[in-house]
C-alpha cells in the first residue's frame, strides 16, 4: 500500500464528522452548557452509539450520556403554497465531570 493511500481518511473517520452534523446554539442549549450538556443537529440515521463514539473522537471528551430526539419538520407557507420543513433529529450529550467542549472552536 502506498503512502498516500494511507494519508486518505478511513471511512470510519469520515462517517465521524456525517453523524454530527452541526451545534444547536440557542438560549436553552447554553443553559445545558453549564451542566455539561451539549445539543448537536446530527444524521437522521444516527445510532446512540454513534453519536458516542463521534464526540469522543473529534473532541477528545469522555461521553456519559446521549439523548436523542426527532424533530419533525413543521408545515409552512412558501409563496401561498403549502410546503414543508425537514426533519432533524437532535442530540443532547452529557459529559463527565471535568470534561467540556468549546462550541466556538468549530468542527
Amino acid at each position: 500500500m502506498s503512502k498516500e493511500a494511507k494519508k486518505k481518511s478511513s471511512p470510519v473517520t469520515e462517517r465521524l464528522y456525517q453523524v454530527i452534523t452541526s451545534p444547536i446554539v440557542t438560549e436553552k442549549s447554553t443553559q445545558g452548557s453549564e451542566h455539561n450538556k451539549f445539543t448537536f443537529n446530527v444524521a437522521l440515521d444516527a445510532t446512540k452509539p454513534e453519536i458516542k463514539t463521534a464526540i469522543e473522537e473529534i473532541f477528545k471528551v469522555k461521553v456519559k450520556a446521549v439523548n436523542t430526539l426527532r424533530v419533525k419538520g413543521k408545515v409552512k407557507r412558501f409563496k401561498g403554497r403549502l410546503g414543508q420543513r425537514s426533519d432533524r433529529k437532535k442530540a443532547v450529550v452529557t459529559l463527565v465531570e471535568g470534561s467540556s467542549i468549546d462550541i466556538g472552536s468549530g468542527l
